[in-house]
């Protein structure tokens, strides 16, 4: 079975709005898959949905096999911790330094302060941040926010990578140095999920791409396969 799964998912909000509509996709242990399309196609919704964030109304999901209508409040904290999850507010707590942002990661799952000591550098390191380890998140700019946030979703190992429009606010250099970020993360064996606008950007890293259109899949693009850009409306 895939590791993710959504299995002929309908997401209907309480205001009737319709987020996700018969939505079916596999993801398999390892993949990179962007999620394109114009806003309220429910991008998302869909990741969302992935974190237990929001419950669907029909349908099934499923992450390494797991149903996750199964999964309890008490399960939830530990279930999240497989998962790193980066969204384009980063989030960052504006009283702690870029180290210690990183590190509440952790503390916050009890993790021993020596583990800790080892693990935040070997993070901030992955995204090159570690000379500015001591900066606090208004001393950055919106890139280094971002790779501080890559680092806070990465420093537990996750089997998962969640991105939600990480490179919205970025300049095109900027968002492509984040996006060779998190393919580093992929090559490392992480499955990756990207949510975003940048449809040049998808096409250029030539992952599969998957083009949604009012809440469904539309295309379904393998890795080097056409422009994406091409097929949104």
């Amino acid at each position: 079975m895939a590791e993710i799964s959504f299995k002929n998912v309908v997401k209907i909000f309480e205001n009737k709005a319709v987020g996700l509509n018969h939505f079916n996709l596999e993801i398999e242990k390892g993949e990179f898959v962007f999620l394109v399309g114009k806003s309220g196609v429910g991008k998302s919704t869909s990741l969302r949905l992935l974190t237990k964030e929001i419950e669907p109304t029909k349908g099934k999901i499923y992450v390494r096999e797991r149903d996750l209508a199964e999964i309890t409040r008490k399960e939830l904290p530990y279930f999240r911790r497989s998962m790193g999850i980066v969204w384009q507010q980063t989030q960052l707590l504006p009283k702690k330094t870029v180290y210690e942002n990183v590190a509440f990661a952790l503390e916050v799952l009890e993790t021993d302060k020596k583990k800790i000591a080892e693990d935040v550098p070997a993070a901030l390191g992955l995204v090159n941040m570690n000379k500015k380890a001591d900066r606090y998140p208004k001393e950055l700019s919106g890139g280094e926010c971002l790779r501080v946030a890559l680092a806070r979703a990465m420093v537990n190992n996750p089997s998962i990578l969640i991105a939600d429009e990480p490179t919205g606010n970025l300049d095109q250099d900027t968002a492509w140095d984040i996006m060779c970020l998190l393919d580093e993360a992929n090559r490392c064996g992480i499955t990756v999920v990207v949510a975003t606008h940048a449809l040049e950007l998808a096409r250029l890293m030539k992952k599969r791409i998957i083009v949604m259109r009012a809440g469904y899949v539309a295309r379904d693009i393998p890795q080097g396969g056409v422009k994406a850009f091409h097929l949104v409306d």
